[in-house]
C-alpha cells in the first residue's frame, strides 16, 4: 500500500514538474544576422530595447519600445503584455537583454528571442538603426594614436557606465597601475561616449582591453579580466 503511495506521489510530481516545463518558454539567442532575419518574418513581433532612455535616444532598433531594466518599471510593463506574444529583446552587449529575458520567461512568456552580443554585434554587422544621433562622435581616431605615445605599457579599457564587469575591474586596475607606475599607464575610455572611435577599434563587447608598447599593439582581450591575467599579458 504505501510503495503504491509512493508511486503515485512521483506520478504526480512527474506530471507537475513536466507542466512547468511546458509553461516556461525556451530560451532563443541569435546573433544579430539571424536576430534581424527572424524579426523580419514574425508579425507583429514586440521589439524591446531594456537599455536607458538616454542609451535609447542615441539609436535603436526600428519600432522598438524602450523599458530600462534597471529601472523600477519593467516587471509592471511585462503584466501589461500578452503571454503568447513574440518579444524581440536586446541591449548593448547581451547582459541585460539576457537578464530580462530570463525574467519574461519565468513569469510565462513563451517567445523571447535575445540577441546575442547586442547592438554593438548588430552596428559591426552594418545592420541599420532608427534614431541614430550623428553628432555623438567622441574621441577622433589621431587623438586616440596620440595616447598610445608612452615609454611605458599603455592599457587602453574600453568600459560602459552601466556594464558590471567594467566597474569590477576599475579599481583593480587602478590599484595595478599604481603597482607598476614605472612601466604601465591605464586609459580608461566611455564607449557609449566615443562610439565612432570603438566602432573603429572593432569593440564589439565589454570589456575590451588594448595593450600597446612604443605606439603598436601587442593584446586584445574580451570581457572581464582578472589582474593576474592582465600582469602576464603585459609582462609584469
Amino acid at each position: 500500500m504505501m510503495k503504491q503511495f509512493s508511486l503515485s506521489i512521483l506520478t504526480l510530481l512527474s506530471v507537475v514538474l513536466f507542466s512547468c516545463a511546458q509553461e516556461k518558454g525556451e530560451k532563443k539567442v541569435l546573433n544579430a544576422q539571424a536576430f534581424a532575419e527572424k524579426l523580419k518574418n514574425t508579425p507583429g513581433a514586440l521589439v524591446l530595447d531594456v537599455r536607458t532612455a538616454e542609451e535609447f535616444a542615441g539609436g535603436h532598433l526600428e519600432k522598438a519600445v524602450n523599458v530600462d531594466w534597471n529601472g523600477n518599471g519593467f516587471e509592471a510593463w511585462s503584466k501589461k503584455i500578452d503571454k503568447d506574444a513574440s518579444i524581440f529583446v536586446y541591449c548593448l552587449s547581451g547582459g541585460r537583454s539576457g537578464s530580462a529575458g530570463n525574467f519574461l520567461r519565468e513569469k510565462g512568456f513563451k517567445n523571447v528571442v535575445e540577441m546575442e552580443g547586442g547592438l554593438m554585434k548588430w552596428k559591426a554587422a552594418g545592420l541599420p538603426l532608427a534614431g541614430e544621433n550623428p553628432g555623438k562622435k567622441g574621441m577622433q581616431f589621431a587623438d586616440y594614436e596620440k595616447l598610445l605615445l608612452n615609454d611605458k605599457i599603455v592599457l587602453v579599457d574600453f568600459y560602459a557606465p552601466w556594464c558590471g564587469p567594467c566597474k569590477k575591474m576599475k579599481p583593480e586596475l587602478e590599484k595595478l597601475e599604481l603597482e607598476n607606475s614605472t612601466k604601465l599607464k591605464v586609459i580608461r575610455i566611455d564607449s557609449d561616449e566615443n562610439p565612432d572611435l570603438a566602432k573603429s577599434l572593432g569593440v564589439d563587447a565589454l570589456p575590451m582591453v588594448f595593450m600597446y608598447k612604443a605606439g603598436k599593439q601587442f593584446a586584445k582581450l574580451e570581457g572581464y579580466q582578472s589582474p593576474e591575467q592582465l600582469k602576464k599579458a603585459a609582462g609584469l
